[in-house]
């Protein structure tokens, strides 16, 4: 079994490599295809979320398209990690833009107009606003039947981003405080991939120096006077990290 997962990889590996240098359409949609299962499951994590999941697999299958289409493997990194941002934000600009407005089956829509008009007719009559019994009397159908026709006429009707998700007098937060939107951290995932690889081929120090300098955002200066050697030291010391990073991920790369 391990050797089967080794080859399917390597096979993989193989046409990644190809298809960066001739772009033949053939191998990207053979890519697409091996890929398809791993966008399925970043769809399914939006099923029953008021969207067909067909509709959630074509969106999830155009982000995966455009990952294919991006995709460096001179990088070194794994496609999954590099597309799984691409995809998931595709997902969420879907139910950002789009699932907001509610499409209501045709028979539903037709009493919903009828709805209307007896409503309308009977506020005269009345000169007060009817009730749904005497609605479903001048209809001629169950209370029930003129519930489901209010209910999804008021759920029709977009409300406002800005309205709090409870009652007008809630305390909740807006829906545009959880509404998907793109995680600014996705255009640090590679270089995180690369640094988790590399670091255990550096020594304390080196880990030190890295961490103060890219992490915490301190100058060469400020990072001697901290451990308590030289600038040109600490330069040294940020090179020899550096270039062995590169180097560990060369091989990784190459291994791979």
């Amino acid at each position: 079994m391990a050797s089967a997962d080794n080859y399917a990889i390597e096979k993989e590996s193989e046409l990644w490599r190809r298809f960066a240098r001739e772009r033949d359409p053939a191998i990207r949609e053979e890519l697409v295809r091996r890929n398809m299962d791993f966008a399925k499951r970043l769809a399914l994590r939006y099923r029953g979320a008021s969207e067909s999941f067909d509709d959630l697999m074509q969106v999830a299958n155009l982000g995966l398209l455009g990952a294919v289409d991006r995709f460096d493997p001179e990088r070194g990194i794994p496609f999954t990690a590099f597309a799984s941002p691409t995809i998931l934000g595709e997902l969420k600009r879907h139910f950002r833009d789009r699932v907001w407005t509610v499409r209501v089956p045709r028979g539903l829509h037709d009493r919903m107009a009828e709805v209307d008009k007896a409503i309308t007719a009977l506020t005269k009559e009345l000169q007060r606003s009817p009730s749904v019994g005497e609605i479903a009397e001048r209809l001629e159908v169950e209370q029930t039947d003129v519930l489901e026709v209010m209910e999804a006429n008021h759920n029709r009707r977009p409300l406002s981003l800005d309205r709090p998700a409870g009652s007008d007098d809630s305390e909740e937060s807006p829906p545009t405080d959880w509404i998907g939107e793109e995680d600014e951290a996705f255009e640090l995932v590679e270089g995180r991939i690369a640094l988790d690889a590399a670091l255990p081929s550096l020594d304390d120090r080196e880990r030190l120096v890295l961490r103060l300098r890219f992490a915490e955002d301190m100058t060469q200066s400020q990072i001697a006077e901290r451990i308590g050697h030289s600038q040109m030291h600490v330069s040294r010391i940020l090179r020899r990290a550096l270039s062995r990073m590169r180097e560990q991920i060369r091989e990784q790369r190459q291994s791979g």
